[in-house]
């Protein structure tokens, strides 16, 4: 990430709530049975069945949800901080250290805490009320990073990020943000498109968490914080 000014010129000030969101998702997945580092969950079946528990527990599961214990609503956000797997986390995490900082301090903290989880629980909700008869469980902080995601297209129009595209050899290469969040918003949305309407990878919570986001920003605070010169930029990797 490269440095940059704050608003009015100060320095940029530390993202807390970015690193915390960060150690704190971290930290709950490796204390949790899907790192498979926690020998209290034992191994093998004992493991899966301990991972079966813990997502159904702590995730969405729409059925109960809509059907179930008024406590199911509390999974909307609990659901944010836990990761199927290390890739689930990695690619989640890495995606909110790059955009989120600089949301972050384009926003304020307290805005942008309200954003992450906001934008979050209603992509999971707006997925859940999709699939309101499935059973299958919905973990993670997708929604809430695309939330991100939203709401830095809105701040950072003019931003460039260097992707790694795998048919070039993963060449690294610079282009404007907004054709980078474009492009993926547009592949969540024909992913989500073409779903047969069973659960799976949640492309529909994606693609609401990034409208959400946008919204939100935009509602917000209009034209007020946008930064439109293009030498304000950031380092990452396209989304997949």
């Amino acid at each position: 990430m490269i440095g940059k000014p704050g608003p009015e010129g100060r320095a940029p000030r530390t993202p807390v709530v970015t690193y915390t969101l960060l150690g704190v998702c971290c930290g709950v997945f490796l204390a949790g049975p899907a790192s498979g580092l926690n020998a209290s969950y034992g191994t093998g079946t004992a493991l899966l069945a301990a991972q079966n528990a813990y997502f159904e527990r702590w995730g969405v599961v729409p059925e109960q949800l809509w059907h179930g214990s008024a406590a199911a609503l509390c999974t909307l956000l609990t659901a944010l901080f836990v990761h199927g797997n290390w890739l689930h986390l990695l690619g989640n995490m890495l995606f909110l250290h790059v955009f989120g900082t600089m949301t972050e301090e384009r926003m304020g903290r307290a805005a942008f805490a309200l954003c992450y989880l906001a934008t979050g629980s209603l992509a999971l909700l707006g997925y859940a009320a999709v699939h309101a008869h499935s059973g299958r469980t919905l973990v993670g902080a997708s929604g809430a990073v695309s939330g991100v995601l939203g709401a830095f297209l809105y701040l950072f129009p003019k931003a460039r990020v260097t992707s790694l595209l795998p048919f070039l050899f993963f060449v690294p290469l610079r282009f404007p943000a907004w054709a980078v969040l474009i492009s993926w918003f547009v592949l969540q949305w024909l992913s989500a498109g073409t779903g047969d309407g069973r659960p799976g990878v949640a492309y529909l919570a994606h693609v609401l968490g990034f409208v959400l986001g946008f919204g939100y920003a935009w509602a917000r605070w209009g034209a007020a914080v946008r930064v439109k010169g293009a030498a304000r930029s950031t380092e990452g990797d396209k989304p997949t």
